[in-house]
């Protein structure tokens, strides 16, 4: 029996979660207010993360629920098919995918829980947005939220920070504001990143897919309502900033050159995508950030052209800490 396609199609990729993965299953089967069809890649799990999932989907007989192996597979045993943002983006630009023209998309974490409003609300904002658009035709759109911050063992210890400056293009260059977690996309934009592909190198796939959507003409629909608890353990790949442990880790990063590789790699994603047989089109601001900054060039020169540009990132001292490391031959 084909069951009809779903309101939102979640995505999530699972590698070795067995811990927490029940719990974020459970919770995608009691949202409320749209329907839902679920597309999960393992990535090579060796614990109890299969089982789990062939549980649940026994489980949840009348949803379209489908378990496939990830790119870890490409490369063969041992590969590492390139982490999460590979697998999420192989997954997301799988040629099987059951879309049709009203589909949205949501990427889901393996080990969150999220509540039971939370794909109603971004659909509900993603479909408001687009029907608020002057055009006819809605262009690409990506949403995100807030979130409860929680422990291993699922109690409150924080929350998000909401945004103090808009999030456009100029920000999505340099610092992820739309958090994988919360993250959905409209039928535009997921277009997009089909269309897009998978580029290499690509560190983390929600900086990248706000780039992507930002860079070509779409806007980011930043909601201030927390729709899930972000779990907080030692495997999380980015875990939530907050703290001087967190803040130590960020310089770290900042001034250790894996920063300068991430934002490289986003602005050669897009030219790649720009490149590809069926291109993306990038907006004219786009395309003048890739001139001024894909070319090799002397720290002081690309210093220039980050202060032309006027890249920021959301408070004053990241944004002050970022044009140092630029200055520095390190961002």
């Amino acid at each position: 029996m084909s069951l009809p396609t779903a309101d939102v199609l979640v995505l999530l990729c699972s590698y070795n979660g067995a811990d927490w993965l029940a719990a974020q299953l459970d919770s995608i089967a009691a949202q409320q207010g749209c329907s839902w069809a679920l597309w999960i890649s393992d990535d090579g799990s060796t614990d109890a993360s299969l089982a789990v999932i062939e549980a649940f989907r026994a489980r949840h007989p009348g949803h379209d629920i489908r378990l496939l192996q990830g790119p870890r597979q490409e490369l063969g045993q041992g590969g590492s098919g390139g982490g999460a943002a590979q697998n999420f983006l192989w997954l997301l630009c799988h040629p099987d995918l059951p879309l049709g023209p009203q589909s949205h998309v949501a990427l889901c974490d393996q080990d969150d829980i999220w509540l039971p409003h939370k794909l109603a609300r971004g659909l509900a904002r993603l479909r408001a947005e687009a029907d608020a658009a002057s055009s006819s035709i809605a262009g690409p759109l990506i949403y995100g939220a807030q979130s409860w911050h929680i422990d291993s063992a699922g109690r409150r210890i924080g929350k998000s920070r909401r945004p103090r400056r808009p999030v456009l293009l100029q920000n999505a260059v340099v610092q992820n504001m739309v958090s994988g977690h919360s993250l959905m996309l409209n039928p535009a934009a997921l277009a997009l990143a089909r269309q897009a592909g998978r580029p290499a190198g690509i560190a983390f796939q929600d900086w990248w897919l706000s780039f992507l959507v930002l860079a070509c003409g779409g806007r980011a629909v930043i909601d201030t309502a927390e729709v899930l608890l972000y779990r907080q353990h030692g495997r999380n790949v980015m875990g939530a900033p907050g703290g001087m442990v967190a803040a130590l880790l960020r310089l770290r990063l900042l001034f250790g050159g894996r920063y300068r590789r991430w934002l490289n790699a986003n602005l050669a994603g897009l030219q790649a995508a720009a490149m590809r047989p069926d291109p993306v089109q990038p907006s004219p601001e786009a395309a003048r950030i890739l001139a001024a900054l894909l070319p090799a060039q002397s720290p002081l020169a690309r210093l220039r052209q980050v202060w032309r540009l006027r890249l920021y990132r959301q408070g004053a001292l990241g944004t002050a800490l970022f044009y140092a490391a630029v200055l520095l031959g390190l961002a």
